[in-house]
């Protein structure tokens, strides 16, 4: 898997559906240069299981993102008239309505793949046909990136594994925390806590004062 952290993230121009209903023929994470932090989160497909719980879990968080500044876009390898019609469909019913956040439609799958999350593979066989090994749907993939345009954290969940929506937004905070006080996180930190000096005093003290 390719290690995206540290580099510029995969830039596209895609089918979405956004405001829960309202198509956008060129949708791109440009928009957000110099303005908002982005977690992008890809899933596998609409009209499933697993997938609405996560959608579900950060649509009830999305105040808290949107209070940090920062945009929730996810993305599955469906079409955009699939995001739209899965939309319409009640909770209650295994359906997204009220998802407020963009849906890119990663249809001809270049998304997934430039983010190194796209499930099975391509091959040519002895006749020269092209083929697939499994499904070409996207895993669990989560990007946070900074408002210059760069990864700062990432994890990817093998399909059936559900993510932590208060996990995204510890990282968020943990980002901003060290952005603002020039401070690292040591483990299980969050908000509200102290940072460290990344000094070997600076952890000396640290565990000194916080660890039995």
């Amino acid at each position: 898997m390719a290690v995206l952290v540290g580099k510029k993230a995969p830039r596209f121009n895609a089918q979405a559906v956004v405001n829960g209903g309202e198509f956008v023929n060129d949708f791109s994470l440009d928009q957000f240069i110099g303005e908002k932090y982005v977690v992008l989160f890809f899933y596998p497909k609409d009209f499933t299981f697993v997938c609405p719980t996560e959608l579900h879990a950060f649509q009830e968080k999305l105040a808290d993102f949107e209070a940090r500044n920062v945009a929730v876009v996810a993305v599955s390898t469906d079409t955009e008239q699939s995001h739209y019609g899965w939309l319409q469909v009640d909770k209650n019913h295994g359906g997204i309505k009220g998802i407020s956040y963009p849906l890119v439609a990663d249809t001809n799958k270049t998304i997934s793949a430039n983010y190194d999350v796209l499930a099975g593979e391509t091959y040519y066989d002895e006749n020269d046909m092209l083929q697939a090994e499994g499904e070409l749907i996207a895993y669990r993939g989560l990007f946070l990136i900074d408002k210059e345009g760069i990864v700062r954290h990432q994890v990817v969940n093998d399909l059936p594994l559900g993510r932590n929506v208060d996990e995204a937004l510890r990282m968020v905070d943990a980002l901003q925390f060290v952005e603002e006080n020039g401070e690292v996180c040591p483990a299980n930190w969050n908000k509200g806590k102290v940072g460290m000096q990344a000094t070997h005093e600076g952890v000396a003290e640290f565990l000194e004062k916080h660890v039995n």
